[in-house]
Protein backbone atom coordinates (compact mmCIF):
# COMPACT_ATOMS: atom_id res chain seq x y z
CA UNK A 1 0.00 0.00 0.00
CA UNK A 2 1.46 3.32 -0.77
CA UNK A 3 1.38 6.63 1.59
CA UNK A 4 -1.01 7.68 0.18
CA UNK A 5 -3.41 4.43 0.33
CA UNK A 6 -2.34 4.12 4.09
CA UNK A 7 -3.15 7.52 4.77
CA UNK A 8 -6.77 7.00 3.34
CA UNK A 9 -7.28 3.96 4.97
CA UNK A 10 -6.12 5.58 8.22
CA UNK A 11 -8.42 8.28 7.99
CA UNK A 12 -11.45 6.17 7.00
CA UNK A 13 -10.27 3.40 10.23
CA UNK A 14 -10.52 6.59 12.56
CA UNK A 15 -13.86 8.51 11.46
CA UNK A 16 -15.55 4.93 11.61
CA UNK A 17 -13.95 3.71 15.09
CA UNK A 18 -14.71 7.46 16.51
CA UNK A 19 -18.09 7.57 15.18
CA UNK A 20 -18.73 3.65 16.38
CA UNK A 21 -17.33 3.67 20.09
CA UNK A 22 -19.19 7.78 20.14
CA UNK A 23 -22.36 6.46 19.41
CA UNK A 24 -23.35 7.64 16.28
CA UNK A 25 -23.95 3.32 14.87
CA UNK A 26 -25.89 1.67 17.89
CA UNK A 27 -25.25 -1.67 18.68
CA UNK A 28 -26.64 -3.96 16.25
CA UNK A 29 -26.53 -1.10 13.06
CA UNK A 30 -25.23 -1.66 10.06
CA UNK A 31 -22.20 -0.01 8.55
CA UNK A 32 -23.07 -0.01 4.90
CA UNK A 33 -19.73 -0.52 3.00
CA UNK A 34 -20.99 0.94 -0.22
CA UNK A 35 -22.05 4.18 1.44
CA UNK A 36 -18.80 4.42 2.88
CA UNK A 37 -16.52 3.99 -0.27
CA UNK A 38 -18.54 7.20 -1.62
CA UNK A 39 -18.76 8.95 1.01
CA UNK A 40 -14.74 9.12 1.49
CA UNK A 41 -14.18 8.69 -2.09
CA UNK A 42 -11.84 5.27 -1.90
CA UNK A 43 -11.84 1.73 -3.35
CA UNK A 44 -13.69 -0.88 -2.04
CA UNK A 45 -10.55 -2.82 -1.24
CA UNK A 46 -9.87 0.14 0.95
CA UNK A 47 -13.23 0.13 3.08
CA UNK A 48 -12.83 -3.95 2.79
CA UNK A 49 -9.39 -3.09 5.00
CA UNK A 50 -10.92 -0.75 7.43
CA UNK A 51 -13.72 -3.56 8.55
CA UNK A 52 -11.20 -6.17 8.66
CA UNK A 53 -9.42 -4.17 11.39
CA UNK A 54 -12.19 -3.15 12.86
CA UNK A 55 -13.21 -6.53 13.39
CA UNK A 56 -10.12 -7.51 14.96
CA UNK A 57 -11.14 -4.95 17.57
CA UNK A 58 -14.42 -6.94 17.92
CA UNK A 59 -16.48 -3.96 17.16
CA UNK A 60 -17.92 -4.94 14.09
CA UNK A 61 -19.18 -7.99 12.66
CA UNK A 62 -19.33 -9.08 9.05
CA UNK A 63 -21.65 -11.66 7.77
CA UNK A 64 -23.25 -12.21 4.21
CA UNK A 65 -26.51 -11.10 3.44
CA UNK A 66 -26.52 -9.42 6.65
CA UNK A 67 -23.38 -6.87 6.11
CA UNK A 68 -21.22 -5.21 8.66
CA UNK A 69 -22.76 -4.59 11.89
CA UNK A 70 -21.98 -2.99 15.10
CA UNK A 71 -21.36 -4.98 17.91
CA UNK A 72 -22.41 -4.84 21.99
CA UNK A 73 -19.71 -2.50 23.50
CA UNK A 74 -19.12 -5.42 26.35
CA UNK A 75 -17.31 -7.85 23.22
CA UNK A 76 -14.90 -4.33 22.25
CA UNK A 77 -11.43 -5.33 22.43
CA UNK A 78 -11.41 -2.00 25.07
CA UNK A 79 -7.60 -2.62 25.43
CA UNK A 80 -6.74 -1.69 22.04
CA UNK A 81 -4.97 1.19 21.88
CA UNK A 82 -7.03 2.81 19.06
CA UNK A 83 -10.35 2.38 20.72
CA UNK A 84 -8.70 3.52 23.58
CA UNK A 85 -8.16 6.57 21.68
CA UNK A 86 -11.09 6.83 20.13
CA UNK A 87 -13.07 6.58 23.13
CA UNK A 88 -11.36 9.47 24.89
CA UNK A 89 -12.20 11.62 22.19
CA UNK A 90 -15.72 10.79 22.23
CA UNK A 91 -18.45 12.04 25.07
CA UNK A 92 -17.33 8.88 26.88
CA UNK A 93 -13.98 10.19 28.29
CA UNK A 94 -14.64 10.77 32.29
CA UNK A 95 -16.15 7.62 32.38
CA UNK A 96 -13.60 6.13 29.91
CA UNK A 97 -10.57 7.72 32.01
CA UNK A 98 -11.67 6.73 35.22
CA UNK A 99 -12.27 3.08 34.36
CA UNK A 100 -8.29 3.12 32.80
CA UNK A 101 -7.09 4.73 36.01
CA UNK A 102 -8.68 2.74 38.08
CA UNK A 103 -6.85 -0.12 36.06
CA UNK A 104 -3.88 1.17 36.45
CA UNK A 105 -3.93 2.05 40.01
CA UNK A 106 -4.54 -1.70 40.32
CA UNK A 107 -1.18 -2.50 37.93
CA UNK A 108 1.31 -0.51 38.18
CA UNK A 109 1.82 -0.25 42.36
CA UNK A 110 2.47 -4.32 41.96
CA UNK A 111 4.66 -3.27 38.74
CA UNK A 112 6.32 -0.93 40.57
CA UNK A 113 7.36 -3.34 43.39
CA UNK A 114 8.34 -5.96 41.31
CA UNK A 115 10.47 -3.69 39.34
CA UNK A 116 12.50 -3.13 42.59
CA UNK A 117 13.29 -6.60 42.48
CA UNK A 118 13.59 -7.54 38.57
CA UNK A 119 14.57 -3.85 37.11
CA UNK A 120 18.35 -4.48 35.33
CA UNK A 121 20.78 -1.37 36.08
CA UNK A 122 19.96 0.00 32.31
CA UNK A 123 16.29 -0.12 33.59
CA UNK A 124 17.10 1.55 37.14
CA UNK A 125 19.12 4.08 35.10
CA UNK A 126 16.51 4.90 32.70
CA UNK A 127 13.95 5.40 35.25
CA UNK A 128 15.87 7.79 36.87
CA UNK A 129 16.56 9.50 33.30
CA UNK A 130 12.56 9.64 32.82
CA UNK A 131 11.96 11.08 36.32
CA UNK A 132 14.37 13.87 36.02
CA UNK A 133 13.03 14.65 32.27
CA UNK A 134 9.42 14.93 34.02
CA UNK A 135 11.23 17.36 36.62
CA UNK A 136 13.17 19.66 33.65
CA UNK A 137 9.89 20.27 32.15
CA UNK A 138 7.11 20.26 34.97
CA UNK A 139 6.91 24.20 34.77
CA UNK A 140 6.44 27.00 32.26
CA UNK A 141 3.25 24.94 30.13
CA UNK A 142 5.97 22.06 28.29
CA UNK A 143 3.12 19.35 28.77
CA UNK A 144 3.92 17.61 25.11
CA UNK A 145 7.58 17.65 27.02
CA UNK A 146 6.53 16.17 30.01
CA UNK A 147 4.13 13.78 28.51
CA UNK A 148 6.80 12.11 26.82
CA UNK A 149 8.74 11.18 29.72
CA UNK A 150 6.07 10.18 31.77
CA UNK A 151 5.03 7.54 29.15
CA UNK A 152 8.64 6.75 29.23
CA UNK A 153 8.85 6.29 32.38
CA UNK A 154 5.80 4.25 33.22
CA UNK A 155 6.91 2.06 29.85
CA UNK A 156 9.94 1.20 31.92
CA UNK A 157 8.16 0.38 34.91
CA UNK A 158 5.86 -2.03 33.78
CA UNK A 159 9.06 -3.53 31.63
CA UNK A 160 11.18 -3.82 34.61
CA UNK A 161 8.50 -5.85 36.43
CA UNK A 162 9.73 -8.43 34.67
CA UNK A 163 5.80 -9.51 33.95
CA UNK A 164 5.37 -9.84 30.33
CA UNK A 165 1.41 -9.10 30.90
CA UNK A 166 2.21 -6.05 32.88
CA UNK A 167 4.79 -5.35 29.63
CA UNK A 168 2.26 -5.40 27.01
CA UNK A 169 -0.31 -2.53 29.41
CA UNK A 170 2.64 -0.23 28.16
CA UNK A 171 0.68 1.13 25.29
CA UNK A 172 -2.58 1.46 27.27
CA UNK A 173 -1.15 3.55 29.70
CA UNK A 174 0.77 5.43 27.04
CA UNK A 175 -2.86 5.92 25.62
CA UNK A 176 -4.32 6.66 28.98
CA UNK A 177 -1.70 9.62 29.69
CA UNK A 178 -2.26 11.21 26.27
CA UNK A 179 -5.57 11.41 26.58
CA UNK A 180 -5.54 13.16 29.74
CA UNK A 181 -2.75 15.81 28.18
CA UNK A 182 -3.93 16.46 24.77
CA UNK A 183 -8.25 16.35 26.34
CA UNK A 184 -7.17 18.94 28.86
CA UNK A 185 -7.85 17.36 31.43
CA UNK A 186 -5.00 17.95 33.65
CA UNK A 187 -3.73 21.44 35.17
CA UNK A 188 -1.46 23.53 32.69
CA UNK A 189 1.20 22.47 34.29
CA UNK A 190 1.76 18.73 36.63
CA UNK A 191 1.27 18.56 40.31
CA UNK A 192 4.46 18.85 41.70
CA UNK A 193 3.50 16.33 44.51
CA UNK A 194 3.08 13.85 41.54
CA UNK A 195 6.38 14.80 39.96
CA UNK A 196 8.39 14.41 43.50
CA UNK A 197 6.68 11.23 43.78
CA UNK A 198 8.13 9.94 40.65
CA UNK A 199 11.24 10.44 41.54
CA UNK A 200 10.98 8.67 44.69
CA UNK A 201 10.05 5.49 42.64
CA UNK A 202 12.90 6.13 40.37
CA UNK A 203 15.00 6.41 43.74
CA UNK A 204 13.24 3.33 45.37
CA UNK A 205 13.61 1.21 43.09
CA UNK A 206 16.97 2.13 42.19
CA UNK A 207 17.33 0.36 46.18
CA UNK A 208 15.74 -2.30 45.77
CA UNK A 209 12.74 -1.38 48.09
CA UNK A 210 9.55 -3.37 46.60
CA UNK A 211 7.35 -2.17 49.40
CA UNK A 212 8.24 1.93 49.25
CA UNK A 213 8.04 1.45 45.02
CA UNK A 214 4.48 -0.06 45.55
CA UNK A 215 3.36 2.26 48.45
CA UNK A 216 4.64 5.48 46.26
CA UNK A 217 3.35 4.22 42.98
CA UNK A 218 -0.12 3.93 44.69
CA UNK A 219 0.26 7.26 45.73
CA UNK A 220 0.66 8.36 42.42
CA UNK A 221 -2.39 6.67 41.04
CA UNK A 222 -4.71 8.07 43.85
CA UNK A 223 -3.50 11.48 43.38
CA UNK A 224 -4.52 10.73 39.53
CA UNK A 225 -8.28 9.89 41.07
CA UNK A 226 -8.40 12.80 42.68
CA UNK A 227 -7.15 14.65 39.79
CA UNK A 228 -10.00 13.59 38.00
CA UNK A 229 -12.19 14.13 40.54
CA UNK A 230 -11.81 18.09 40.05
CA UNK A 231 -11.07 18.25 36.55
CA UNK A 232 -13.28 15.05 34.84
CA UNK A 233 -16.15 14.78 37.36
Amino acid sequence: MTTEGRGLHTHVLDTLGLAITGGEYPEGGVVRTDEVAQRFDVSRTVVREVVRVLESMHLVQSRRRVGVTVLPAREWNVYDPRVIRWRLAGNDRPRQLRSLTVLRSAIEPVAAGLAATHATPEQCAALTEQALGMVATSRGHQLEGYLRHDIAFHRVVLDASGNEMFARLGDVVAEVLTGRTRHEVMFHDPDPAAVTLHVRVAEAVRERDAARAEALTREIAVGALQELDVLAP
